[in-house]
C-alpha cells in the first residue's frame, strides 16, 4: 500500500527537484526566460566575433545557434511551435564580451515551454508563477470568458444571479409575457 508523502517530505522533494532543476539549468550553455506569449534567450559568445560569424538557422518547429565552423551551441527541436517572421536574433556588446539575444515568438500564447529544444533538460512548468497579466493582452475569446467570469464572481458576492441565471430569469419572464393565461406562482427556477 502506497501512501502519499507527508506535507515536510513533499517540501523536501521539491526543494531537491529544485536544486536539480537550477543545476541543469546554469549548466547549459545559455540563459532563457519566458512569458505567456514569448521566450528570450541569451547565448555568450568571445568578444571578437561579428554578425558574420554567427550561425544561426530559425524555422517553425527547429533553432540552430553557434558560431559557423564549430559546433551548435544550441541545435534542436522546439517543444512546440513559434512564428519565424515575428521572431528576432542580435548580437549584443556585453560587459563581458558579446551576447547573442533571441526572441521566439511562440504560436500558442497560452502555454508555457518546459524547454527551449526538446533535447534539453526541461523544468517543471507547473512551479511558474506567471506575472499579472492585463485584459488588453488577452485575445478577444479568452477576454470574453474572463470578463463573464469576473462579472460572475461579483454578481455572486452581491448576492445577485449570475449571467447565466439572469439569462434562465430573462427567459421565463418572456415566456410568461407571452402566456399569460399560465399560473406561473409555484414556477421554481433551479
Amino acid at each position: 500500500m502506497s501512501t502519499s508523502p507527508t506535507p515536510s517530505e513533499r517540501e523536501k522533494q521539491d526543494a531537491e527537484a529544485r536544486a536539480k532543476e537550477a543545476v541543469e539549468q546554469a549548466s547549459l550553455p545559455y540563459k532563457w526566460t519566458q512569458a505567456i506569449g514569448d521566450l528570450d534567450i541569451t547565448v555568450p559568445v568571445e568578444a571578437k566575433f561579428k554578425g558574420r560569424d554567427i550561425d544561426f538557422v530559425m524555422t517553425k518547429e527547429k533553432l540552430k545557434v553557434g558560431i559557423k565552423g564549430q559546433t551548435p551551441i544550441i541545435d534542436g527541436t522546439l517543444p512546440h511551435p513559434i512564428h519565424p517572421s515575428e521572431s528576432t536574433w542580435t548580437l549584443e556588446t556585453t560587459p563581458t564580451g558579446k551576447e547573442i539575444a533571441i526572441h521566439l515568438d511562440k504560436t500558442n500564447k497560452m502555454e508555457w515551454w518546459a524547454h527551449v529544444v526538446t533535447s534539453a533538460p526541461a523544468i517543471d512548468t507547473s512551479k511558474i508563477t506567471p506575472e499579472n497579466s492585463k485584459l488588453s493582452d488577452l485575445d478577444g475569446e479568452t477576454r470574453g470568458m474572463v470578463e463573464k467570469m469576473m462579472f460572475d464572481q461579483r454578481q455572486k458576492e452581491m448576492g445577485k444571479p449570475t449571467s447565466e441565471e439572469q439569462g434562465k430569469m430573462d427567459m421565463l419572464k418572456k415566456f410568461q409575457e407571452q402566456h399569460p393565461e399560465m399560473d406561473f406562482s409555484n414556477a421554481k427556477m433551479s
